[in-house]
């Protein structure tokens, strides 16, 4: 006996890939939905490989009762109007949007990080998935914090448009084209040209100089690592289509070697360790699209402080970053809470 699972936001980017994981993983499924705006209503979209089509429903007007989970792959205006309305009717909500992600009464959820976590969602029916360059950092970070507990996180970010949507990556499409026949490349959704540049400068300003991207990085691996741990982030996009990258320079209280981190790496939940100190020994963003992993290279050891690290990690942010995270959510909350058969 299967759940029956509805993805809300089913036509974007991440719902796509929503319902390509739920395929891939045979996430069991009675029946799945595949909801979005009155835009979008009628349309047909392929449940994964396996020739299946969904109808496209109207948000607007789809009724939550007697479902069991609902993906919402939706900003978070759309998230605030019909996410509690789905948690009313008794469907559990895995939300991608910041929404929800520093409310207390909400878990924000990393399977492979925090996944006693999920046990809280009974106070408002709602888990939130983090960002996307938060998720697979967290990732990454745990095993190494559970071995030599972690003091400071310097990290840079060097983020794949996708993560501004499917706007973000026409632009950098478009913009590429232009150059390369002599037409102007004209910035429409980032705030300069984004092809053959990079922008250091992802979601608003705050009053202290950083961006909300880079905010959402610290308060978001406090609240899924503890609030001890000191975190600084420059958040940057960058002109890859798919795949984000980070810089994560690590202290920790206890003495580790690269050594010995990347012995824990190699066997730690989520991750690949890809690690040859040689040309090619290392992989670029181009090389996890479509994967599940989180991969790490160029484990090396910092002399700059007692016991400090430097690694580089990459992965699929419309998968790790947002739907797979979503989906092994979802399996979480399957095994723990809404066992059927």
């Amino acid at each position: 006996m299967g759940y029956r699972v509805v993805v809300v936001g089913a036509t974007g980017n991440v719902g796509r890939e929503m319902l390509n994981i739920l395929a891939e993983r045979e996430f069991p499924c009675d029946e799945i939905a595949a909801v979005a705006s009155s835009r979008s209503t009628g349309d047909e979209l392929e449940y994964g490989e396996t020739g299946r089509m969904l109808k496209v429903k109207n948000l607007e007007h789809f009724d939550f009762t007697g479902w069991d989970i609902a993906l919402f792959a939706v900003g978070s205006e759309a998230t605030k109007t019909y996410a509690p309305k789905a948690a009313a009717a008794g469907c559990v909500v895995i939300d991608n949007s910041s929404l929800y992600r520093m409310d207390p009464d909400v878990p924000l959820v990393v399977p492979e990080v925090n996944p006693d976590a999920i046990d809280g969602y009974t106070a408002k029916n709602i888990i939130a998935n983090p960002n996307c360059s938060t998720a697979q950092m967290v990732v990454a970070l745990k095993p190494l914090h559970d071995a030599a507990t972690i003091k400071r996180v310097v990290v840079a970010t060097y983020q794949s448009v996708s993560g501004a949507g499917k706007e973000g990556m026409d632009e950098l499409f478009e913009q590429s084209r232009n150059i390369f026949v002599g037409d102007p490349a004209v910035a429409k959704k980032f705030t300069k040209q984004i092809a053959f540049n990079v922008i250091p400068h992802i979601d608003v300003f705050l009053d202290d100089g950083s961006t909300k991207e880079e905010w959402k990085m610290v308060a978001e691996t406090k609240k899924i690592m503890g609030s001890k741990i000191k975190i600084t982030a420059t958040c940057v996009r960058v002109p890859v289509f798919v795949g984000h990258s980070e810089a994560i320079n690590i202290e920790f209280e206890k003495e580790l070697s690269a050594k010995k981190a990347q012995s824990i790496l190699r066997e730690a939940p989520g991750i690949m360790l890809i690690d040859k100190r040689e040309d090619g020994g290392y992989v670029t963003p181009i090389e996890c699209v479509g994967d599940y992993a989180t991969f790490v290279s160029r484990v090396r050891e910092d002399p700059t402080v007692d016991s400090g690290l430097s690694l580089w990690c990459v992965s699929d942010n419309l998968r790790k970053g947002a739907a797979l995270n979503a989906v092994q959510i979802a399996e979480l909350l399957g095994r723990r809470h809404l066992k059927k058969g």
